[in-house]
């Protein structure tokens, strides 16, 4: 019992990274229908300029943290001013590029700047264990579970009682009526991104004291990308239901499976979503009024 409660508590830390960056897949998606297969990658990248503020330039860890976010944001601002904002109106497919394109030139700038080899960022936490009876619980693990439930929170009061909120999702469900009823769309799409590439810096921030941090780290989007189709690509809950079943899973996996099973549990659930339920967990129709 002691073994399947541990094994819990990582899957749970660990889907809560998966459902951060998850929740920047399905922002975009709602609001602009693109699909950003770059997530992942702005993850990483939020991670080193975590690594910089703090260790580098010596930095407490809260404001590294704040500074972190903040930095992202506006990046994430620019990426969708200059390549972004071109391609609306484009096939789906001509974005997609567009993104994995992007993943490879963050992927190879953050090997240019802060080199290949693993790095970990100075924390508070780090090496704190809390102990109940056998069960042991890193401080880390903690932090990401609560600091991905402080976030679900903002974000929830942030889209139902805040008028850029509601803003939001207006243009998510109608990009021609939100226009027509004087809602700026297109910095709307800019907000859309500064949010989500800030929620993917505060999962890399979470993620880096748990496991050290590379350029390829940002390959876990492929997995969050699985959490959201899991939860309902649409769907903000979805995003942090799915991460959580496919880090449950994967841990579970890793430790009664065969060799190997833990890396492909996330493309087995996908397939197996695919095939029993396509528009996932929580998918619902939206009416949209004009």
């Amino acid at each position: 019992m002691i073994d399947v409660l541990q094994l819990l508590i990582s899957g749970i830390s660990l889907g809560c990274v998966y459902g951060l960056i998850a929740l920047g897949f399905v922002l975009i998606y709602k609001a602009t229908e693109m699909v950003n297969f770059a997530q992942g990658d702005i993850m990483m990248l939020g991670a080193f300029v975590a690594f910089t503020y703090i260790n580098t330039l010596g930095m407490p860890f809260l404001w590294g943290v704040l500074a972190t976010i903040a930095t992202m944001a506006v990046f994430g601002m620019l990426i969708e001013r200059l390549a972004l904002r071109r391609m609306i109106g484009e096939p789906p497919f001509a974005v997609l590029m567009i993104t994995i394109g992007l993943g490879f030139i963050f992927r190879a700038a953050a090997g240019a700047i802060w080199g290949n080899d693993p790095k970990s960022i100075s924390s508070p936490l780090t090496g704190g264990v809390l102990r109940i009876g056998e069960l042991t619980v890193g401080y880390e693990n903690l932090a990401v579970i609560g600091g991905t439930a402080v976030l679900c929170a903002g974000l929830y009061l942030f889209f139902r009682f805040t008028r850029l909120g509601i803003a939001m999702q207006a243009t998510s469900q109608n990009q021609l009526a939100a226009f027509y009823i004087g809602i700026p769309v297109k910095r709307i799409f800019s907000i859309v991104w500064a949010l989500s590439c800030a929620i993917a810096a505060a999962a890399g921030i979470l993620v880096a004291p748990v496991s050290l941090i590379d350029p390829t780290i940002g390959f876990i989007g492929i997995k969050a990308f699985a959490a959201a189709i899991v939860g309902g690509f649409g769907s903000l809950p979805g995003a942090i239901l799915g991460g959580l079943i496919v880090g449950i899973a994967e841990q579970f996996a890793g430790l009664y499976g065969p060799t190997g099973s833990a890396d492909i549990s996330a493309y087995a659930i996908i397939l197996l979503m695919l095939f029993v339920r396509p528009e996932g967990l929580f998918a619902t129709i939206q009416q949209k009024k004009v």
